[in-house]
């Protein structure tokens, strides 16, 4: 149910308590008032919904097989996100409207705690292998069937999808090229895979059905029943009608099933190619079932913002290691596993190679202190790393208390982050910036055995053969149009 005031739509759950208060007038919708990511969200919704009613309209209007293909991908994944974020939004204003009226100041609970940093999830080079029978693989026996899947990756409220690939006995897996991108998620991320696939028809046995049905019942029923009943069935099927005893196709489109599902968490992530369980959801039986092995392929990684987004930055002056007198003024800079000394300020947006580097990293150990003989410079920050059985400390003087303060709370800080998201800060891990989506591919149609005949060696332009090769295009087309009639014939 919706629920509208002049700023803004609100989704509240038929039924839900939340409905009960605003019917018994406890809550204004004046408190509903969408903060930014609300209307954010908000705005994403609506141009779901203006997409899933333009996938109808093309759905309804599609006259290939292609084209219906596709628009029932653009639905299901446009029903997938409308639902997703109604849901989100539901939680957030029954969160909100909990926060400003179900709680007094006496009621206030723990201090806020720390919070990890966000970061950047990817995953790419997506191969789903598929196990085939020999006699279907190796003897080329049966029907070839043909389906269309896709992917459908999600991550919270975000949802995005591969392109559609058309699967037949001749591939040993599915290979994805997308590389999916989530910009923002956090350590406890729970990425959620689903391969939906659709049966494809061939057009050629929809297309024979007719006269091969009517060839079997001219030669059962006899003579002249068979020819009535010829007649009647090529009638129906020459006037647009359906034919006789063949049921009326569904105007709906083809229906994409789930065919297996998994989910990745934190655990996966590594920086390079991996191996990982899928939960098949579709029994043999059923008309999409597609033959899969029961696992995916694919490279998880992930870039938290406090492996590429500096934390603190100023002024400082440095003692290193082995040289107590030797006091060095520098711009620092803390940024991933390492703390940066420059020169000067500048020479962060030069590029220039720092004076010299700290590392800090799991290990690494922290102290602060005030010197009283340090005049202008007391407080001090003191980072020790361990190199097999040497301890190398550097000693580190910040203006004044507060920047010592400042310096602490974003080592603390990314010391945090790097528990929460582990194998992700040890170093970082590249992530492919995803290509522009290409505009879906025609399928290619199963045609005759002229269509696969491929000649072995390229002919070269003026070659012996090349006039030959002008003659085979000139009568290509009537060789075309008459092996395609005897093998729909067939």
């Amino acid at each position: 149910m919706f629920s509208r005031n002049h700023r803004s739509r609100v989704t509240v759950a038929r039924g839900s308590a939340l409905e009960m208060e605003f019917k018994r007038g406890r809550f204004r919708l004046s408190l509903l008032c969408d903060p930014p990511e609300d209307t954010e969200l908000q705005r994403k919704l609506d141009h779901e919904i203006r997409m899933r009613e333009g996938a109808c309209k093309l759905l309804a209007a599609c006259s290939q097989r292609e084209q219906a293909l596709e628009a029932t991908k653009s639905l299901l994944v446009c029903n997938s996100r409308i639902l997703n974020y109604m849901g989100e939004l539901q939680r957030r204003k029954e969160a909100q409207v909990l926060k400003k009226t179900g709680r007094r100041p006496s009621d206030s609970g723990p201090p806020t705690e720390r919070s990890p940093c966000r970061g950047q999830i990817c995953i790419s080079d997506l191969r789903i292998p598929l196990m085939w029978k020999d006699t279907e693989y190796f003897k080329n026996k049966g029907d070839l069937h043909r389906w269309a899947v896709f992917l459908l990756l999600q991550i919270g409220e975000h949802i995005q999808d591969t392109e559609m690939i058309l699967v037949d006995r001749t591939l040993t897996d599915i290979s994805f090229q997308n590389n999916v991108l989530f910009a923002e998620a956090g350590p406890d991320f729970e990425l959620r895979l689903e391969l939906y696939g659709a049966c494809v028809e061939e057009e050629g046995a929809l297309a024979g059905a007719p006269k091969r049905l009517a060839t079997k019942l001219s030669s059962s029923l006899g003579r002249s029943s068979g020819r009535r009943v010829r007649a009647s069935l090529e009638t129906a099927g020459g006037s647009g009608s359906s034919p006789i005893l063949l049921p009326t196709p569904a105007v709906g489109g083809p229906r994409y099933h789930l065919l297996a599902h998994t989910t990745l968490t934190l655990a996966a992530v590594q920086d390079g190619f991996r191996t990982h369980d899928l939960t098949l959801a579709t029994p043999e039986e059923n008309p999409a079932w597609l033959p899969l092995y029961g696992s995916v392929c694919c490279r998880l990684v992930a870039q938290p913002l406090c492996m590429t987004q500096p934390a603190a930055s100023g002024t400082l002056r440095v003692q290193q290691a082995g040289e107590p007198r030797d006091w060095v003024q520098v711009h620092g800079v803390l940024k991933g596993t390492n703390l940066f000394c420059y020169r000067q300020p500048e020479d962060t947006d030069t590029g220039d190679e720092p004076l010299f580097t700290i590392a800090i990293n799991k290990e690494t150990q922290v102290r602060a202190g005030e010197l009283d003989q340090a005049a202008g410079w007391p407080f001090t920050l003191s980072i020790s790393n361990r190199y097999g059985e040497e301890e190398v400390t550097h000693t580190l003087q910040a203006e004044s208390r507060g920047a010592l303060q400042s310096w602490m709370e974003a080592l603390w800080q990314l010391f945090f982050d790097m528990s929460q998201w582990k194998q992700c800060c040890d170093e970082i891990m590249k992530i492919e910036t995803p290509a522009p989506r290409k505009p879906p591919q025609v399928l290619a149609k199963q045609g005759s055995l002229y269509h696969e005949m491929v000649l072995s060696e390229p002919v070269a332009p003026g070659g012996p053969c090349e006039g030959l090769l002008l003659q085979d295009n000139a009568v290509s087309a009537e060789i075309r149009a008459l092996l395609s009639s005897a093998y729909s014939d067939r």
